[in-house]
């Protein structure tokens, strides 16, 4: 019962979230709607191009999710979110690569154009199954999970933390970045993977098509929010809130610590390859750039403005400050470094929370005289009912 009680006044307090939540789900059926049935030139006709960006945008919120997850209610630092991401746009990347061309004679795989390019003889064994939808949706799961299993497991098992652990995930996209550049690994190279035609037969040039891929991204963002927050005010979320504060003691406790910093380092490997899979199809390229370690700390970045430990704020975070990135890109291009570090400088003295932390302690400071005043009233009442 108590357990139930906390799960169920963590999700009631809240608000952020909800309202969030609620603004995402509302601009999956607006956005839609203003790119179909308002003309162009009207004040608010959503361009396709303006769609798929927004589309981008969400996909980068499910990342920060991911990373809000590990660093805000575990502790662990991960400089190296961005090798899941690149990893789960990979493999959709394969499978729309397959959809290129028709079969050859008796069904066999027709070589993508780069193997072509490279004199590649036969396609290689790991490329098998991708021209199957619901291989490569497997596969954008249990890659990123069974890479995030396998380390999560050597490093925790090995008492790393800290710093260490920190460098040592920026050493691994580091070192994916740099094997997936090499023309032998047969992900393209140096290129990637780029110049997808259609998923499940439908055109990826398509308006339609491109709603569609919008919609789904939303859908996913808010679905992934709900199972950090179920995870997050369930038993295991406070006592992974535990091992973020006092590791040690929550070991010597009984805990199995190990464990349960392996589940939820998956689980957030997990929600970051689903988002390199809705990202592909929207911007249509994948290559080795997006295991750059510097594309995961500008994720830090988002998280740390937006409101550590908030899971929301990570959404907002990387909502605006990629808003404000493809802006400034356009109007003053070599501002832009500049401005991102100084968002992060004045964030850190007077945000130390971040925004949405900033705006939720003002919120509770607000809201205490009423809950006192309902819960004194309450009490009054109690009284009066048992006289």
């Amino acid at each position: 019962m108590q357990s139930r009680s906390v799960v169920l006044s963590a999700m009631r307090g809240d608000k952020g979230g909800q309202v969030t939540v609620a603004l995402i789900l509302l601009a999956v059926v607006l956005v839609p709607l203003a790119n179909t049935l308002l003309p162009v030139g009207h004040l608010f006709h959503v361009e396709t191009f303006t769609l798929s960006l927004m589309g981008k945008y969400l996909s980068y919120a499910m990342l920060a999710l991911a990373v809000d997850l590990v660093w805000g209610y575990l502790g662990i630092l991960s400089l190296g979110h961005g090798a899941f991401f690149a990893l789960g746009g990979y493999a959709m990347g394969m499978y729309l690569m397959r959809q290129i061309g028709d079969r050859g004679v008796y069904g066999n795989p027709i070589l993508p154009d780069f193997m072509v390019f490279l004199n590649w003889q036969e396609l290689p064994w790991f490329w098998l199954g991708f021209d199957q939808f619901w291989f490569a949706c497997v596969m954008v799961v249990l890659v990123p999970g069974a890479l995030a299993y396998l380390f999560g497991y050597l490093a925790f098992r090995s008492r790393v933390s800290g710093v260490y652990l920190s460098i040592i995930t920026q050493a691994l996209t580091y070192a994916l970045m740099l094997a997936f550049f090499r023309n032998e690994m047969g992900f393209g190279g140096n290129n990637g993977l780029t110049d997808f035609k259609d998923i499940l037969g439908y055109s990826l040039q398509q308006d339609s098509t491109r709603i569609v891929l919008f919609m789904a991204t939303g859908l996913m963002l808010a679905l992934s929010y709900w199972v950090c927050r179920t995870v997050v005010a369930s038993r295991l979320g406070r006592v992974a809130l535990a091992i973020r504060d006092t590791e040690s003691r929550t070991r010597f406790m009984g805990y199995d610590v190990d464990g349960i910093k392996l589940w939820v380092f998956v689980l957030s490997a997990v929600i970051a390859g689903i988002a390199g899979a809705l990202y592909v199809p929207q911007v249509g390229i994948i290559n080795p750039g997006e295991f750059a370690p510097l594309n995961s700390i500008e994720v830090v970045v988002w998280v740390a403005l937006g409101g550590r430990a908030t899971l929301f704020g990570a959404i907002v975070g990387a909502l605006v400050i990629n808003y404000a990135k493809s802006w400034f890109t356009v109007e003053f291009p070599e501002v832009w470094l500049f401005a991102l570090g100084g968002m992060f400088v004045l964030s850190t003295m007077y945000f130390p929370k971040g925004l949405m932390g900033f705006v939720s302690d003002k919120l509770a400071k607000v809201d205490t005289p009423k809950r006192r005043a309902a819960s004194d009233e309450e009490r009054d009442k109690s009284k009066e009912v048992t006289a």
